[in-house]
């Protein structure tokens, strides 16, 4: 999805920009942009940003973790 809106405005600029291009040539490079976009494998920001969430999620949950690991081993010793 994020693929195509990409595409979309790189069609946009290059029609902007070379207005007298002929059609044949946007349907070329609207072909080879998107084949291209498609095996750069992108992601909304939405689920950029769910994933970020995760990860801290995570990493506060292995920092806990991590903590009571060391507290018990403390209590182990004594």
């Amino acid at each position: 999805m994020a693929a195509t809106n990409v595409l979309d405005q790189i069609m946009q600029t290059v029609i902007r920009l070379l207005p007298q291009t002929p059609e044949e040539a946007r349907r070329n490079l609207h072909a080879t942009l998107s084949g291209v976009l498609d095996r750069l494998d992108l992601v909304t920001r939405e689920e950029l940003e769910v994933q970020e969430a995760v990860l801290a999620r995570t990493r506060a949950r292995l920092q806990e973790l991590e903590a009571r690991i060391a507290e018990l081993e403390r209590q182990r010793r004594t």
